[in-house]
C-alpha cells in the first residue's frame, strides 16, 4: 500500500475517533506516537497537566507518528500533536513525503533532541562518510526518519545507495547483530542518547562514532531544521572526545490560529510541571524553558511566545 494511502487511512480513522469524544468542555485530539514509544506516556502526562491547569480544556490522546501528526494538525483533524522538527519543516515546505505544503502549523515548544548517529567498527578504517563506499551498512527500514537522514547524508557526501551495500534492518538489535558478526561495518540510527543498541555494540566490539561536522552545511541546505551538536563526553564506552553529529528536535505543535490565551496557559503549565515530564521520559532531564523556546525553523505560536518572553527565554522583538 502506498505511503500516502496509509497516511490518509490513519487520519480518517483518527477523525472518526474524535466524533466519539463526549461533549462538554472544548475537546482537542492530541496525536502522540506509535504504541511502545515514549510519546504515548508523555502525552498522557501532558493531558493530566493541561486538563488540571487550563480551564475548559479536555484532551483525547490518540496514537500517531511524526508525518501523520503534522498533517493532522495542518488539516484540522487534531488540535495538538508531537512532531519531529525536520518533518514539520518538510511539511511547511511541501517536501516529500508530504503531498503538498502544510499550513496553519505552529510550535509550542521543544522537548528534547534526537541524535542521528553513524557508528562504525573500530577496525573498519572508516573515518568519513565517503569511506562507506563499497561497505555493508545496516540501515533502518525505508521511510524511517534515520533512513531518510542516511540517504541525505550520503547525497551530501557525493554517494547514494548504489555506492554502498545497504542492509535494511527492522530493528536496532538486528543491526547490532550484523555489526558484531562483521557482516556490516557501519550502521545508522536516530534516537535519544545513550542508545541501548550502541551500548550493546560497545560491550562486544571496538567501535567509533563518526564526526559529521564536515557535512553540517550540506545537511542544512536540505532541511534547515537540522542542527550540529557535540555528543557529550562519556556518553558511550570507548568514545573518544565529543564527536559532533546531526540532531533534530521533538516538539509540540498546534494550529497557528488557536486561541493565544489558551496556548499561553498550556505552555506555562507544561514548563511549571516539567519535573513530572522528566520523570516520564529520561531524555527530558536537561529540558528547560530556554530549550523549549529555541528556534527550530518552525514559527512559534503567539501564545507560547508570550510565555517564553515573560520567562526571559525569548528575546522581545
Amino acid at each position: 500500500m502506498r505511503k500516502t494511502a496509509i497516511l490518509g487511512m490513519a487520519l480518517a480513522s483518527g477523525f472518526a475517533a474524535s466524533l466519539a469524544t463526549p461533549a462538554g468542555a472544548e475537546q482537542l485530539r492530541f496525536m502522540t506516537g506509535p504504541q511502545g514509544g515514549s510519546w504515548i506516556p508523555l502525552g498522557g502526562a501532558l493531558k493530566n497537566i493541561w486538563e488540571h491547569n487550563v480551564p475548559d480544556l479536555s484532551l483525547q490522546v490518540v496514537p500517531g507518528a511524526g508525518v501523520i501528526n503534522v498533517r493532522g494538525v495542518g488539516e484540522g483533524k487534531a488540535g495538538i500533536a508531537f512532531a519531529n522538527s525536520i518533518s514539520t519543516v518538510d511539511g511547511l515546505q511541501g517536501r516529500a513525503p508530504f503531498p503538498g505544503k502544510v499550513s496553519n502549523v505552529c510550535n509550542i515548544g521543544s522537548l528534547y533532541p534526537q541524535w542521528f548517529q553513524l557508528v562504525v567498527l573500530g577496525d573498519s578504517g572508516i573515518s568519513r562518510v565517503e569511506d562507506l563506499k563499497g561497505r555493508s551498512v545496516a540501515i533502518q527500514p525505508r521511510g524511517n526518519t534515520a533512513e531518510v537522514i542516511t540517504q541525505q547524508l550520503l547525497k551530501v557526501a557525493g554517494l547514494s545507495y548504489d555506492d554502498i551495500k545497504p542492509n535494511f534492518q527492522t530493528g536496532y538489535t538486528d543491526a547490532v547483530g550484523l555489526m558484531k558478526d562483521g557482516h556490516a561495518q557501519a550502521f545508522t540510527l536516530g534516537t535519544t542518547i545513550p542508545a541501548s543498541a550502541v551500548m550493546d555494540l560497545a560491550s562486544a566490539r571496538e567501535m567509533r562514532l563518526l564526526d559529521l561536522s564536515a557535512y553540517s552545511a550540506g545537511m542544512q541546505k536540505i532541511n534547515e531544521a537540522y542542527r550540529l551538536n557535540p555528543l557529550p563526553a562519556g556518553t558511550y564506552p570507548q568514545q573518544q572526545g565529543t564527536p559532533s553529529t546531526i540532531t533534530y528536535t521533538t516538539h509540540i505543535i498546534t494550529q497557528c490560529d488557536r486561541d493565544a490565551d489558551q496556548v499561553y496557559r498550556m505552555t506555562k503549565a507544561m514548563w511549571e510541571n516539567v519535573g513530572t515530564l522528566r520523570n516520564v521520559v529520561g531524555s527530558m532531564k536537561q529540558a528547560d524553558v530556554k530549550f523549549g523556546a529555541q528556534d527550530i525553523s518552525v514559527p512559534m505560536h503567539e501564545g507560547a511566545k508570550r510565555y517564553y518572553r515573560e520567562a526571559n527565554a525569548l528575546a522581545a522583538k
